[in-house]
């Protein structure tokens, strides 16, 4: 399969009106809605294409209440590159069952509920073993 990289690509473009922009994310949904046929015979999935259109719903549902129209503008870009990196075929088969799997909202805590359990799970760890084994870098 030939990939023509331009095929599905987009400027990036900033709406003028929240009707615009409303346009526009009803567009990509249409686009994500209409190609999950093809997504499931392009990347041999085992679910039905419905089990996409309803991962795709679910993102979109996600930001539904957003009104901001720098993000809401971002999310689209953000939404037109998947779709193309998707419909180019340039992920793999687990990338597009990582749309399937529903995120583990975990409830949102605060300095003091962090400190209280002694742990703070959301710090990034140093990448390098140096500091985590306590030796002292030459």
């Amino acid at each position: 399969m030939t990939t023509i990289p331009t095929r599905l690509a987009q400027a990036a473009r900033t709406s003028s009106s929240p009707s615009e922009a409303r346009k526009r994310v009803i567009q990509l949904y249409r686009d994500w809605y209409r190609s999950a046929p093809e997504i499931c015979s392009l990347y041999a999935l085992n679910v039905p294409p419905s089990a996409i259109r309803h991962a795709v719903r679910a993102q979109f549902e996600r930001n539904r209440y957003v009104s901001d129209q720098k993000v809401i503008d971002v999310l689209l870009l953000k939404g037109y590159q998947e779709f193309q990196e998707t419909m180019n075929c340039w992920k793999q088969n687990d990338h597009v069952l990582g749309i399937l799997l529903e995120p583990k909202e975990r409830p949102r805590r605060s300095f003091l509920q962090k400190f209280y359990e002694g742990r703070d799970e959301d710090a990034v760890l140093p990448a390098t073993g140096t500091k985590a084994t306590g030796q002292i870098g030459m």
